[in-house]
């Protein structure tokens, strides 16, 4: 651009003094002409962004009859339509609550996006961390729901009775095990949440002996043993429920030996075609409560059978059926999934009978194709791939002890 142009560009100052000199003087010039410069009629000032006159401000009407005693008045001042005068409260806008605004508002609990609700008055606190609750492995099987005894009366308990002075303070026999720090484990303590021997502790100088003391939180059973072993065997179709077997088919011992050294017991059996959860232990006590009958510990089964499957049928095994060695049924009946021609159930049952299960369904006309255990009291195989051998948590072991009253 020549320095002529350039000259007269708008943006130049001598352009803006021109042009502001020919809109003073009455028009002479491109302002005046209706031409590019920014300073003519629709700008203020020459700025970028266009003016607008401001619009002329409504008063709010005022009904003499709506005002509230004292000189407030209500309706269109109080954000909203008139309201009562009475209680000095308006209508509409004005008299939504606070949280009405906030985003969630409206919306189910618990549905992603609520609000979550705030705790009331009065509600009952949380009985704080819970034990092992820094476990990285295992699963949170949550509260105990069957504590292994009766608490009595927390002012009557004689508990000098159990302080041991050769032994170790319970606050660090508990962190020794892993239940939580120290300082957290005193908490607890004096929460009254621990139970040394059957009796609640709320003391923190009291001391016990390790490899005596039978210690609970929250009902949960605490092994102090390290020794003892806990294991859970997803055993495949085909392998015997037996750590030796004369005939050569695979054994549990062939999957153990890569893991653990010393003698395991197996918790009941699981003829060779089914599959499923089987624990492993060295642990001969729990491993006795675990099989006797007296414990009803519940099992749960996932069986595939031929469908389609009439209605009936469910509550007939649940009634009972007569078999060769007396009348068995299941505890729960459900059905999970139907496919053409495969129905997939979920019974739930605590008979710890040779291949009662196999037996119930051959009764009602309806063999078994597949069968799998998934579950033995609190312990769930959960996504555990076949032919694996997992250790079980502290707190999947707590849980399985207190089931048996341990």
């Amino acid at each position: 651009m020549t320095q002529a142009g350039r000259q007269g560009s708008p943006r130049s100052s001598a352009g803006r003094s021109s042009a502001g000199q020919n809109s003073a003087q009455g028009g002479s010039g491109r302002g005046a002409q209706g031409g590019g410069s920014r300073s003519g009629a629709g700008f203020k000032g020459g700025g970028d962004r266009p003016f607008k006159h401001p619009k002329p401000r409504e008063e709010a009407f005022i009904d003499p009859d709506q005002q509230v005693p004292g000189g407030a008045a209500t309706g269109a001042r109080a954000g909203g339509p008139a309201g009562d005068w009475k209680s000095g409260k308006a209508s509409g806008a004005a008299s939504r609550k606070p949280g009405s605004r906030k985003p969630g508002f409206g919306k189910v609990p618990g549905t992603p996006g609520a609000l979550k609700p705030k705790p009331r008055t009065g509600a009952a606190k949380s009985a704080g961390p819970r034990a092992f609750g820094s476990e990285r492995f295992g699963q949170n099987l949550g509260p105990v729901r069957k504590p292994a005894r009766k608490r009595g009366p927390r002012g009557d308990v004689p508990q000098s009775g159990l302080h041991d002075a050769d032994g170790v303070r319970l606050q660090k026999v508990m962190a020794s095990a892993g239940v939580a720090s120290r300082r957290v484990c005193e908490e607890m303590i004096a929460e009254g949440r621990v139970e040394v021997d059957g009796l609640v502790v709320t003391e923190l100088g009291v001391r016990v002996d390790p490899k005596t003391a039978v210690i609970h939180v929250d009902g949960l059973r605490i092994q102090l043993d390290e020794n003892m072993v806990y294991m859970v065997f997803n055993k495949p179709k085909g392998v015997v429920s037996t750590m030796e077997d004369p005939d050569g088919r695979p054994c549990i011992s062939d999957f153990v030996r890569s893991h653990h050294g010393e003698r395991l017991f197996h918790v009941g059996r699981l003829d060779v075609g089914t599959e499923g959860l089987l624990l492993l232990t060295n642990d001969g006590e729990l491993a006795n409560r675990l099989t006797h009958p007296s414990y009803e510990v519940p099992k749960t089964y996932l069986v595939q059978v031929r469908g389609p499957f009439p209605q009936g049928v469910g509550a007939r095994l649940k009634a009972g059926v007569e078999l060769e060695d007396g009348i068995a049924a299941v505890d729960s009946f459900k059905l999970v999934d139907s496919t053409p021609g495969h129905v997939l159930i979920e019974v739930v049952l605590h008979s710890g009978k040779n291949r009662i299960v196999r037996r119930l369904f051959d009764a009602v006309g309806f063999p078994v194709l597949r069968l799998v255990r998934v579950k033995v009291g609190p312990i769930g195989l959960g996504d555990q791939r076949q032919g694996s051998i997992r250790n079980l948590g502290k707190q999947e072991v707590g849980h399985l002890l207190a089931s048996v009253g341990l």
